[in-house]
């Protein structure tokens, strides 16, 4: 790694402040975000959405390709249920032909969800190909791989997700500075989603080319249609990181069983790994809490990787390098040694708390450290 990807390279929190907010951290504004849309949902008015399909017996191959294209018109039944109090509901699909009444052909499961998350929700069907039958076609809707993670079920949900961030996001940010933290969160969050595509695609396939009579460990069998939300595959990228940088940071399971950090972060992932082999309850979220922690083990030994992931905003984001030169490293100080020795030092120190964590980092490497992050946000 070159001295250009240190810490004193990388825009700091308090640097950002002054770009980005009222002396907030990302990590304030990530749970602030995922509050507001927790909250704003719950005054707008829940709507339907289509999670799963299912034909009546006896309807040709032929037929239902064609219904799906929309070869042949169809007609859907109103839903009887309240959004607002019921949470999942069916509605008939029917097959208008001439000269004959309609004929019921599939039912569709809908399920009650909030205004936003409507629209934010992830799933492998809207991320790559879906025709319901007498819904329509959606496809490639990539915005849904980030809007998910600020969506949550419940107010439980919520909490718990918000709880691991508001602990274990500082100290990543601490490490990152801002920009690269809101990188890796957003990141691991879309790995998180990637790896649960990956895993459904791959159970939707095998399901289908063997009728249903082939089951592969590991591959999730749920719907396509079926939504995956949630900030936990971006918190579990976090806890990871975090696990790395002080992995023997005393912390209370539950509040109250004490153990070391590495041991909490591993244990999680461990657990994850068992829900989808095993097919326990929530396989689909526990495989993007895989995707995540595996884009959070990968990321914050790579932070290189980050450092110009929100450059496709130009000017709009003034901390971009996008236009500018590059800037140099920290000057030396009369009577100190030169900036070779200088970025070698600091070379020296980070390598350091990459193996051994911050907390190893002694008395007069933590203000070196200090010093060459201050002339960096200063321009000397």
């Amino acid at each position: 790694m070159g001295s250009h990807d240190r810490a004193y390279w990388k825009t700091t929190p308090s640097a950002m402040a002054r770009v980005g907010g009222p002396g907030w951290s990302a990590t304030t504004w990530l749970i602030i975000l995922c509050v507001v849309v927790f909250v704003i949902d719950g005054f707008l008015p829940r709507q339907w959405v289509v999670v799963g399909t299912s034909w009546e017996m006896g309807i040709p191959d032929e037929v239902q390709r064609k219904v799906l294209e929309g070869t042949i018109a169809t007609q859907l039944s109103p839903i009887e249920g309240d959004p607002a109090r019921t949470g999942v509901d069916e509605q008939g699909v029917f097959a208008l032909r001439t000269n004959s009444p309609p004929e019921l052909v599939a039912r569709n499961t809908v399920q009650s969800m909030p205004f936003l998350q409507k629209w934010l929700y992830f799933s492998t069907s809207t991320a790559l190909y879906s025709s319901i039958p007498g819904v329509g076609t959606s496809a490639l809707q990539v915005w849904r791989a980030v809007g998910f993670q600020f969506c949550h079920a419940d107010l439980n949900h919520l909490i718990f997700n918000m709880i691991g961030l508001f602990f274990f996001g500082p100290i990543v940010e601490r490490y990152l500075g801002t920009k690269r933290f809101t990188a890796f969160y957003l990141l691991c969050g879309v790995a998180g989603a990637g790896l649960y595509l990956v895993l459904n695609f791959g159970g939707f396939l095998v399901a289908a080319a063997s009728n249903g009579r082939v089951s592969i460990p590991g591959l999730l069998a749920n719907d396509p249609d079926m939504p995956l939300i949630g900030a936990s595959a971006g918190v579990f990228g976090v806890i990871i990181a975090a696990a790395r940088l002080m992995p023997n940071a005393q912390v209370l399971l539950f509040f109250v069983i004490p153990m070391p950090l590495v041991t909490l972060a591993y244990g999680l992932v461990i657990i994850a790994i068992a829900s989808v082999l095993f097919r326990w309850d929530n396989a689909g979220g526990e495989a993007a809490h895989i995707g995540g922690a595996v884009a959070g083990w990968y990321l914050i030994q790579n932070p290189e990787r980050l450092r110009s992931f929100f450059d496709f905003l130009g000017k709009v984001d003034p901390s971009s390098p996008h236009f500018a030169g590059r800037p140099s490293l920290p000057r030396a100080r009369p009577g100190s040694p030169g900036t070779t020795g200088v970025a070698a030092e600091l070379d020296r120190i980070l390598d350091k708390v990459r193996a051994q964590g911050i907390q190893s980092l002694t008395d007069r490497e933590r203000q070196v450290l200090r010093e060459a992050t201050r002339q960096r946000n200063e321009g000397t």
